[in-house]
């Protein structure tokens, strides 16, 4: 009987980061048909790829026996070293300028390693194309019509929840909470959802009248969001996260660019603040949206 083939995935990052890299990870998956494929990253977020069935385990990057794997001559746990090895591909997304990491795959007897650049440049290919593009040596490309699929389980029912995440990874990309206050306010009829995390808590970002889901497992917010009949954020993980979902969505972007940045599924709305500064981007041109794809949820 022929041996089970073995995929070994190692992927640090943001949430945003991480679900980016999915669609290579499930061309991974789906090409080497029955692999066991197993994720080493932040266990929190590539616990993700487990939920959306393309992972069958998944490792912490952060593990005490990981770090001598980015050393010159640190003696490697053998432990760790006989698991590795028993992966017949290695697929990294570190950023490993000096090598060492190679280096230390080669020490533990890995045969096949194919490097796969975390950095996405700010032109060209959407952000999951550039990040599937070491595949191509493997001969797997990255075509739209898998990118463009839901990444996890649709919820056979959708409630009328309209979920709403005011935050991100930057200031400069968030809307002003008061105008999302607002429109929960005043569009009657809907039962709105605000998600906060650890960022919003930061800033003191305070929801006073609505529920709010805070800093949920991300598996389990992943399971409510299929449930959701409409998403509005910004340019975040989070967004990516109900995008892969398929949660009809509106997204608002500033100074970054949809066409690399934003969610690549055809249930995704951008609205672009054209002078890239989302505190000129008006209320009623944001409202006048939200009502449009809230009547077709």
């Amino acid at each position: 009987m022929k041996p089970q083939p073995r995929v070994l995935v190692i992927r640090g990052g943001a949430i945003g980061d991480f679900i980016l890299t999915l669609p290579a990870i499930r061309l991974l998956r789906e090409t080497i048909a029955g692999c066991h494929l197993e994720v080493i990253g932040y266990p929190s977020i590539a616990e993700l790829a487990r939920t959306a069935g393309l992972a069958d385990s998944v490792r912490s990057l952060e593990h005490r026996t990981m770090a001598p794997l980015f050393a010159k001559t640190a003696p490697i746990d053998e432990v760790l070293a006989e698991h590795v090895s028993s992966f017949n591909l290695v697929v990294s997304f570190l950023y490993d300028p000096d090598g060492l990491f190679r280096a230390s795959m080669e020490r533990v007897g890995v045969k096949t390693l194919i490097e796969c650049s975390p950095l996405v440049q700010n032109d060209g290919l959407h952000a999951s194309k550039q990040l599937a593009k070491g595949l191509e040596k493997l001969a797997m490309f990255l075509e739209d019509d898998l990118l463009q699929k839901p990444l996890f389980p649709a919820s056979a029912e959708r409630s009328p929840k309209i979920i709403i995440h005011p935050g991100s990874g930057s200031e400069k990309k968030n809307w002003p909470l008061e105008h999302w206050l607002r429109l929960a306010d005043e569009l009657i009829g809907h039962e709105f959802i605000f998600i906060t995390g650890e960022a919003e808590e930061a800033r003191g970002v305070k929801i006073p009248k609505h529920t709010h889901w805070h800093s949920l497992p991300l598996s389990e917010l992943a399971s409510r969001l299929t449930t959701c009949s409409a998403f509005l954020g910004h340019d975040s993980g989070i967004s990516h996260l109900a995008a892969a979902c398929g949660v009809p969505s509106l997204l608002l972007f500033g100074p970054t660019d949809p066409a690399i940045w934003a969610p690549p599924q055809p249930w995704v709305q951008i609205l672009r603040e054209e002078s890239h500064d989302l505190s000129a981007l008006s209320y009623e041109r944001v409202k006048l949206a939200v009502t449009q794809v809230v009547s077709k949820s």
